[in-house]
């Protein structure tokens, strides 16, 4: 009986090692993954300083940002939408009320975007509300 109680003993302590192992390296892929991006960016930077081309450094930009946001839809993370939509405390952050009449509690601007991963908000978007009145 004293063996079974430390082989479970042993069970346990080898099941929690390997789940703190699994949480800690769970990060690892995502920052592997973003490590192109890095190297994206530094080839602009580079590129920046050799050439006086606004327009190639624009579109080299834009590359990278869309190569971002690839990324991020990869990994599950998806923008809260908030055009004409009603204000949600749940997914929105109001930073400031503005007379709209026949527009209350309608979002009439976002000033940050605010982003989900799966079902999870990882950050409300920072909205302007409408109310009804004066």
């Amino acid at each position: 009986m004293l063996r079974t109680i430390a082989e479970f003993d042993n069970y346990k302590k080898r099941a929690l090692k390997e789940r703190s192992d699994l949480l800690k390296s769970s990060g690892d892929s995502i920052f592997l993954n973003m490590l192109p991006l890095v190297d994206d960016f530094e080839r602009a930077l580079k590129a920046a300083e050799d050439s006086d081309n606004v327009e190639a450094l624009k579109e080299g930009v834009v590359n990278i940002h869309k190569k971002f946001i690839s990324f991020l839809a990869q990994n599950s993370v998806t923008e809260i939408d908030t055009a004409d939509k009603d204000f949600d405390t749940d997914f929105h952050d109001a930073i400031a009320l503005v007379p709209a009449p026949g527009k209350g509690n309608k979002i009439i601007d976002c000033t940050q975007k605010g982003y989900m991963h799966g079902d999870k908000v990882l950050r409300h978007a920072k909205v302007v509300v409408g109310k009804d009145g004066e």
